[in-house]
């Protein structure tokens, strides 16, 4: 591997690797300039502003609401076809991002270590900007989960429609903030969605899947690592900018609102998902014990039980159900 990235093989000479190259070239024809001149600018790229973001956010509040309400008296739509086609969608576009991050990430790692790509430059570099801009723009369309779950009259958890809006807002505020870091939360994110929304898939398909807890507890192993890395970013960063006789490494690039939102939404992440995960997961265990316990045990119990009310009746004056009347 050289130093700017690229593989090399011996006997054929230098070869870069394909997914960027692909990827470049539908970009290239699509935007009409290449992926890698692409620049987030506030209040021209489409999304950039805070009014845009906000609207978006009402928007989908709205239109999830109000369609719960729509749908109230209605029956609730199947609409099998576009959901398995919407996560096969999300599956194949997560599982396509993964790829070119790792595909710029990896040589960067390699070269220069974890601390210079999660704080230094190599973290913020244009192609990353590129498909940082990328993955935020896909929280929107991943906002049509929601709309599948309304028009199905399924329950509206309060983590889901938190959720979804509060990582475009995520997104968002990382992209305007240059936060070197955002790379980490990302591709794990992107990890977790492609074995989620193959499941989704997989489930519209009629597919039984046995591993769907551990979506979940991949989900909070996510966002514990998310905080690990996020957690020491701002530690790092407060320490140099405003007590320097702390212990620090260096400074983290980012400005202080996306590393106040990365915490704080991350945290709240962290802390749902655990809350559903006990709720959802602990209580189906706990009723599995509970049915598998042997039937001749609970004929012993209910026995014992009898005995127990048969000598407190006869304690009380009263045998198998009557009471003794005293004779005169």
């Amino acid at each position: 591997m050289s130093m700017d990235g690229s593989f090399h093989i011996a006997t054929s000479g230098v070869i870069p690797l394909v997914p960027w190259k692909a990827f470049d070239h539908v970009w290239t024809s699509v935007m009409g300039y290449p992926a890698d001149e692409f620049r987030f600018v506030e209040g021209k790229t489409a999304f950039s502003t805070w009014p845009e973001v906000v609207s978006m956010i009402v928007l989908y509040v709205t239109v999830v609401f109000g369609g719960r309400e729509f749908m109230r008296n209605r029956q609730p739509l199947k609409l099998n076809g576009l959901f398995k086609i919407h996560n096969l969608f999300l599956t194949l576009l997560s599982g396509g991002l993964l790829v070119l991050f790792i595909e710029q990430l990896a040589p960067q790692l390699w070269r220069d270590g974890l601390y210079e790509n999660i704080c230094g430059a190599n973290g913020w570099t244009k192609p990353l900007v590129t498909l940082y801009y990328l993955n935020y723009l896909t929280k929107y369309i991943e906002l049509i989960d929601t709309v599948f779950l309304m028009v199905k009259k399924k329950p509206l958890t309060f983590l889901h429609t938190y959720h979804h809006p509060a990582t475009a807002l995520l997104c968002f505020t990382q992209l305007a903030g240059n936060t070197s870091v955002s790379w980490v939360p990302i591709t794990l994110n992107l990890t977790v969605h492609v074995v989620m929304y193959w499941y989704y898939f997989q489930s519209a398909r009629g597919v039984k899947v046995w591993w769907k807890e551990w979506i979940t507890r991949l989900q909070i192993a996510q966002f514990i690592i998310d905080l690990g890395f996020i957690y020491f970013a701002c530690w790092d960063y407060y320490a140099s900018a405003h007590a320097p006789w702390l212990p620090h490494v260096g400074r983290c690039a980012g400005k202080p609102l996306a590393a106040v939102m990365g915490c704080v939404i991350l945290s709240s992440y962290l802390v749902l998902f655990v809350m559903f995960y006990i709720a959802t997961y602990r209580k189906v265990s706990r009723r599995k014990t509970q049915a598998g316990v042997p039937q001749d045990c609970k004929t012993n119990v209910s026995t014992m039980k009898e005995s127990a009310h048969k000598v407190a009746d006869s304690v009380s004056g009263v045998t198998h159900g009557r009471t003794l009347l005293a004779e005169k």
